[in-house]
């Protein structure tokens, strides 16, 4: 492929397979690098493809973060672990911080309802061992002392 007939026509068809992968959902621009170069195609082409596709508004790194925030919101994530899984995926935490904050979400409110849907009508007064236990889960699944503050005695 050293014609430039073979090198367009491979750009051509790494454009194609980004576009493809696209046309399912929202890629970062690192996915998609990864993506390209495991499917075989070489970093350069790789690069080349996504900032053509990112100049002509195809690709979009902000948003991937906003779309991908509301998605883990939805599933009841806290802000940690959503910003930790953009981070993961190769967005800037400026980009993300901007996805989080267009979501207007109340995360303490989001806390409860997960807390609400995972314990239910569990114990409503649990000892200091399962508080504990719960409050892990609460800070596992992302969310901070500042959304817990009152809900493990208050639900």
């Amino acid at each position: 492929m050293s014609s430039p007939e073979g090198a367009d026509s491979a750009l051509a068809e790494a454009r194609e397979a980004a576009l493809r992968l696209l046309a399912r959902r929202e890629h970062s621009a690192r996915e998609l690098e990864t993506k390209l170069v495991g499917k075989g195609w070489p970093g350069s082409d790789a690069s080349r493809v996504i900032s053509d596709l990112a100049a002509a508004g195809l690709q979009s790194d902000r948003r991937f973060a906003e779309s991908f925030a509301r998605q883990r919101a939805g599933r009841h994530y806290g802000p940690r672990r959503i910003l930790a899984e953009l981070a993961q995926r190769g967005i800037d935490s400026g980009l993300s911080a901007e996805a989080l904050e267009s979501l207007e979400v109340d995360f303490s409110e989001l806390a409860a309802d997960f807390y609400r849907r995972k314990y239910g009508d569990a114990d409503p007064n649990p000892d200091y061992r399962e508080r504990a236990r719960r409050s892990q889960a609460l800070y596992r699944r992302g969310f901070e002392a500042e959304h817990l503050r009152g809900l493990i005695r208050a639900v």
